[in-house]
C-alpha cells in the first residue's frame, strides 16, 4: 500500500471536507475553519499547560518536550520570534513537505498559537520545497490573523534544518550549524529568543487546540514515512507504541530482513526489528532512535553492508565542512566501510570502525556525525557475519546488483 492514510481518528492526514478546495491545492481557509481551525486561542498559560500535560514531543528528530521549549522561549529576555521549520533534511522523510503542501493553514495556526504562548511578535516559515512555498504563500494571503510572517527559502541539504542553521540562514547567512551555546531560545533570529519548531510539532499544537477532547491522542500520534528499495512511499499516521511489524505489513514490507530507522539517524536493525515499538523511549532502550519517523525497509536481496556504506558516504558528502572532527570522522567511517565492502580492508578495519562509532558521537556541531557513527555501530552489532564475510569473499548480494540510480533512500512526496 502506498499513498497517504491515517490510522488515528481525526488525525492530521484526514483530508479537508470534499469540494472545499481545488484538487491538489491543499486546504483553503474555509475548509480549515470548517474543521475547527483558527478558533480564538486559549489563555497562553492554559495552552502551555495543556501541551505539557499531553506530553507532546517535538517531531524534528530529537523528541524534546515541546512545552519545555515553549516555556524557555517565553521566559527568555527580549521579545521572541517563532519559526516553523519545514526544511526536511532526511532524504527518506516526506511528512513536513506534505503538511506544508496540503495543510498549510494547520501549520500557520500552530505558528500563531506558539506566538501567543511565547509572546512573539513575528514569525518565519523556513523551507526549501517550491510547491510547499507556493501553498504557504497562498495560505498566508488568506489567514485571518495579523502576526507578521515571512517565508524564507533555503537550499536543501542534510544540515540546513538544524536549528542553529535555520537561525543563521534567516539572518542572511549560510544554512550551516553554529557552535552552542547560545541556543536559539537564548539568542536566535536577530539576537532575539527564538522558537524553532518542526512543522509537524506546530500542526499538532494547532490540532490539539482544535480538538481539546483528544489532546493526548493527537500528541501521541506520529507521521511516519514508510519506504523500501522500490522508492514508493507511504505517509502514515499511527499511534505511538505501534510495533514496526504492523507498519511493515501495511506497506508490503513484512518480509524485510532489516530496517533503517529514523531516516539516516536511527541506525540499521536486523533480527528483532519487527517487535520494536514506534516511540522514543522504546527505541532508545533498544539502542535505536525514532528521528524524523522515516523507515526504510530492506529487501531480502539487499546487502546491509552496501546500505550502510551508501548511507555513510552520503553523510560524509553532506558534512558542513565546519568541524574538523566531522570532516575527518565521516570521511574515515565512509572510507573504511567502503574498503570493507570491496574486500580491501586491513586487518584492523573492524576495530577502527568499532572504536570510531563509540568515540565520535556528540563531538560535532550538529547530529550528522552522530548519524554516521550510529549507522556503523548498528551494522557491526546486527550484521557481524555479513561484515566479516565481505572481508574474505565476494558478497553474492552485491555481486549481481547494479549501482542504484541516485540515492536509494530518497522518496517522492505522495
Amino acid at each position: 500500500m502506498t499513498g497517504v492514510f491515517s490510522l488515528v481518528p481525526d488525525g492530521l492526514l484526514v483530508p479537508p471536507p470534499a469540494g472545499s478546495a481545488s484538487p491538489g491545492a491543499g486546504e483553503d481557509l474555509s475548509s480549515y475553519r470548517a474543521a475547527g481551525g483558527y478558533t480564538p486561542p486559549a489563555a497562553p498559560g492554559l495552552l502551555l499547560d495543556r501541551v505539557e500535560a499531553a506530553g507532546l514531543r517535538g517531531r524534528g528528530g530529537a523528541g524534546f518536550p515541546a512545552a519545555v521549549k515553549l516555556r524557555a522561549v517565553r521566559d527568555a529576555q527580549g521579545t521572541p520570534v517563532v519559526v516553523a521549520n519545514g526544511e526536511e533534511g532526511e532524504p527518506g522523510s516526506v511528512k513536513d513537505r506534505w503538511l506544508l503542501r496540503h495543510r498549510p493553514h494547520l501549520v500557520l495556526d500552530g505558528l500563531r498559537l506558539a506566538a501567543a504562548v511565547t509572546g512573539a511578535d513575528r514569525g518565519h516559515v523556513y523551507l526549501s520545497d517550491a510547491p510547499a512555498e507556493q501553498a504557504v504563500r497562498r495560505a498566508l494571503a488568506e489567514r485571518p490573523f495579523d502576526l507578521p510572517v515571512d517565508v524564507v527559502r533555503t537550499e536543501h541539504t542534510y544540515v540546513a534544518g538544524e536549528e542553529t542553521a535555520v537561525v543563521r540562514r534567516i539572518d542572511g547567512g549560510p544554512a550551516l550549524p553554529t557552535a552552542k551555546p547560545p541556543r536559539p531560545f537564548e539568542s536566535g533570529v536577530g539576537g532575539a529568543p527564538t522558537l524553532v519548531a518542526n512543522v509537524e510539532t506546530l500542526a499538532r499544537v494547532a490540532w490539539m487546540h482544535a480538538r481539546p477532547d483528544a489532546m493526548a491522542a493527537v500528541a501521541g500520534a506520529h507521521l511516519v514515512t514508510l519506504a523500501g528499495a522500490d522508492g514508493a512511499a507511504a505517509l502514515v499516521e499511527v499511534a505511538a507504541g505501534t510495533h514496526l511489524k504492523v507498519l511493515a505489513d501495511l506497506c508490503g514490507h513484512g518480509t524485510a530482513p532489516a530496517v533503517l530507522l529514523g531516516g539516516l539517524f536511527g541506525g540499521l536493525y536486523g533480527e528483532g526489528w519487527r517487535d520494536l515499538p514506534l516511540d522514543h523511549d522504546g527505541l532508545r532502550a533498544a539502542g535505536a532512535a525514532l528521528g524524523c519517523g522515516a523507515l526504510h525497509f530492506l529487501r531480502p536481496q539487499d546487502c546491509p553492508v552496501a546500505v550502510a556504506t551508501e548511507a555513510a558516504a552520503y553523510l560524509a558528502a553532506q558534512s558542513a565542512r565546519q568541524c574538523g572532527v566531522c570532516v575527518s570522522g565521516t570521511r574515515a567511517l565512509a572510507g573504511t566501510l567502503e574498503s570493507v565492502g570491496c574486500g580491501e580492508a586491513g586487518h584492523d578495519a573492524l576495530d577502527k570502525l568499532d572504536r570510531w562509532s563509540r568515540q565520535l558521537p556528540g563531538r560535532g556541531a550538529c547530529g550528522l556525525l552522530d548519524a554516521a557513527a550510529r549507522i556503523v555501530a548498528t551494522l557491526l552489532a546486527h550484521f557481524p557475519d555479513r561484515v566479516d564475510a565481505h572481508r574474505h569473499a565476494d558478497c553474492p548480494a552485491c555481486e549481481g546488483t547494479a549501482p542504484a540510480d541516485g540515492l536509494r533512500f530518497t522518496v517522492p512526496v505522495p
